[in-house]
């Protein structure tokens, strides 16, 4: 298969202009497979459409481990992992410890084992968020197109910049990188292509401190010979059901049509059909609405009690409430989840009559999930999440039939008042009076 991630005209045999990525200078199609003729370096890409490309996903390399290696220069040779203690799980690895084996989500002993060297470190949310607030004013500069995905990655529409910025798309994401790199201390790699799907594809193929690049033209013969699981939203169980139908490769799709694809898997079968031809008609929206708020715990011993149970999923729905209020908006759906010993996640949801900011809403719609599978099974992780969100002004209208559903949610937000002038720890509800909470080994609250 032809690498599409490095040198296109170099590969290829196709002259195709090309760009420094270290010093910006524009290149000659001749100059493909040389250094730069201006600062001498190696990094320089060619390809075709480099000046006609507009959309990118741009990606922070390893960004929690990055950010600790910025601030403690001696960490910066060593291999790294941000995360909980033996029972948590990796949050981050640094390139070094996935030399090793070591990945994301990974579980501590298991990373622990693969690279017993590695320099741990607990997470520190207040100072990634810090820097990924910078790395956003910066793509914000270039563009008011950006749509975010995480603390440290985002879509990017540069389309009708050339101007503004004095050059192409690529040029601009070159030296935003270089700014990157320079002024916050992080690096990044960056996917550019002609739509979303085939830039965020891109940007995994030449990590760290990559710039990938597909056109149009060996768009569908890039895909064809990639894994399904390369496209967005097919995890372990659709691929297992593509795989059990002998369909290996993206490229494999395309023996069916559409209507097909989607009489087969559903509502999914439609992106399927389209991404396999490297269609994506959805725009880069920098208003996209958050999908979920969610908390999350893993503790320090497996637990199968359900009273224990019970008690470390109450101040995780306070999390998760107090968090929807924060963020101005109420939840519909309810999920709780929990991990076995065994690392299988178990997802179990409810839909609730009305949308809710209020913690025992929730906590009272998971208990009898929870009550169905806290069958003597122990878990190590328990989590709840609030979903199909909405505006917060929707949240928890009266109930005729329950007289005192106002006082308790008055209560409520009386107690989520106090917290945001005061503290987490400034005042407390009886649920959470004389229970202990398991003691977690990490935490982790997602968006």
């Amino acid at each position: 298969m032809t690498d599409f991630s490095a040198d296109f005209s170099a590969d290829s045999g196709t002259p195709a202009p090309g760009l420094c990525r270290d010093c910006l200078t524009a290149l000659d199609a001749g100059q493909a497979g040389t250094r730069c003729p201006a600062c001498g370096s190696p990094r320089t890409i060619h390809h075709p459409e480099l000046h006609a490309l507009a959309i990118a996903h741009l990606d922070c390399d390893a960004f929690y481990a990055s950010v600790e290696k910025r601030d403690d220069p001696s960490l910066r040779d060593r291999p790294v992992i941000v995360g909980g203690g033996h029972r948590g799980v990796v949050a981050a690895a640094c390139y070094v410890a996935r030399l090793y084996g070591v990945r994301s989500a990974m579980p501590m002993f298991k990373a622990l084992e693969r690279c017993p060297d590695a320099a741990v470190i607990r997470p520190n949310m207040a100072k990634y968020a810090a820097a990924g607030r910078e790395v956003r004013s910066m793509m914000q500069a270039l563009t008011p197109l950006v749509e975010p995905l995480s603390i440290d990655e985002a879509f990017l529409d540069l389309g009708g910049t050339q101007a503004l910025h004095g050059g192409s798309p690529a040029q601009a994401l070159a030296g935003l990188i270089r700014r990157i790199e320079h002024d916050i201390g992080v690096t990044a790699s960056v996917g550019l292509s002609y739509n979303k799907f085939l830039a965020k594809v891109a940007s995994d193929l030449d990590k760290p401190r990559g710039f990938a690049i597909v056109g149009r033209a060996e768009a569908r013969a890039f895909l064809a010979e990639r894994p399904v699981e390369t496209i967005w939203g097919v995890g372990p169980a659709l691929a297992g059901r593509l795989h059990r139908d002998g369909i290996i490769l993206i490229g494999h799709l395309r023996r069916y049509d559409e209507r097909e694809l989607h009489a087969r898997y559903g509502a999914i079968g439609r992106r399927l059909a389209r991404f396999a031809e490297g269609e994506d008609d959805r725009r880069v929206d920098p208003n996209a609405p958050t999908k979920s708020i969610s908390a999350e715990t893993t503790f320090d011993r497996d637990i199968a009690a359900p009273e224990e149970l019970e008690t470390a999923l109450w101040p995780l729905a306070e999390t998760v409430a107090r968090r929807l209020a924060k963020s101005g908006l109420s939840g519909a759906s309810v999920t709780l989840k929990l991990k076995t010993a065994r690392f299988r996640t178990v997802t179990r949801s409810r839909a609730l009559p009305a949308p809710t900011q209020l913690a025992n809403v929730l906590f009272d719609a998971a208990r009898p999930l929870l009550a169905r599978e806290a069958d003597g099974t122990p878990y190590r992780l328990i989590g709840i999440g609030a979903s199909h969100l909405s505006a917060g002004e929707k949240a928890d209208p009266p109930d005729l039939f329950d007289a005192d559903s106002r006082r308790k949610a008055r209560a409520e937000q009386a107690v989520q008042a106090v917290r945001a002038r005061l503290g987490d720890d400034a005042i407390g509800k009886g649920r959470g009076f004389g229970k202990k909470p398991p003691r977690p080994a990490q935490k982790r609250e997602d968006a």
